[in-house]
């Protein structure tokens, strides 16, 4: 377990790139920022102190472990678009898993006493499908015209990390059903996506 929390998403990563392509612009950036904010909580601990199986928990594992993990590289990429500080291809699934390498690493070396499969084989699997998942609802709405896909993307953007940190901790808390059922609906917009990008790199 330990192994797969530390190999699995550069292991995705260059699964993607392989059909995909060359990385997008700020890829260097991505992995030492990613690099930095894992050492800082590494040392730091948790941001938000989780007590139970409540909201505090649920807000523990939106901050900590699933949501703003991704969340983070997410906004800092959209900052630099901003400002125009990258030049080239943007690709918001490749910054946000290569800021997710180190991480992951790290991670597992604090999650590693814990020996817990929903910390170290089920979290990099929702990050995954986050960072795939939400890159997807992004680009949708910058490519279509259409006033539903806007809305669609949106929801889906919103959506997306709320039914993932809503997963994790329902199967934390023994809601079984209710947690493989979110999973589930959470890794399908990554089927998607990489479908969409095998069937973009054949034409």
């Amino acid at each position: 377990m330990y192994i797969f929390c530390v190999l699995w998403v550069p292991l995705f990563f260059l699964f993607r790139r392989s059909f995909v392509g060359d990385g997008g612009a700020g890829s260097v950036w991505a992995l030492i920022l990613g690099s930095i904010t894992a050492i800082f909580q590494f040392f730091y601990g948790n941001l938000v102190d989780s007590g139970g199986f409540g909201l505090s928990r649920w807000l523990s594992s939106f901050v900590d472990i699933v949501g703003l993990p991704v969340l983070l590289p997410l906004l800092v990429y959209v900052f630099f678009i901003v400002f125009k500080s990258f030049s080239g291809k943007r690709d918001f699934a490749n910054f946000i898993l290569l800021w997710l390498i180190p991480v992951g690493a790290i991670k597992a070396l604090s999650w590693g006493a814990f020996r817990s499969p929903l910390l170290l084989v089920l979290v990099p699997l929702l990050w995954t499908a986050l960072a795939m998942g939400i890159s997807l609802f992004i680009n949708a709405f910058f490519s279509s015209r259409r006033w539903y896909v806007f809305v669609f993307s949106v929801l889906g953007i919103i959506a997306l990390p709320v039914m993932a940190v809503t997963a994790y901790w329902a199967i934390f808390s023994h809601q079984i059903l209710l947690g493989y059922s979110l999973f589930f609906l959470t890794m399908l917009p990554l089927l998607v996506s990489v479908i969409l990008d095998y069937r973009r790199s054949k034409r």
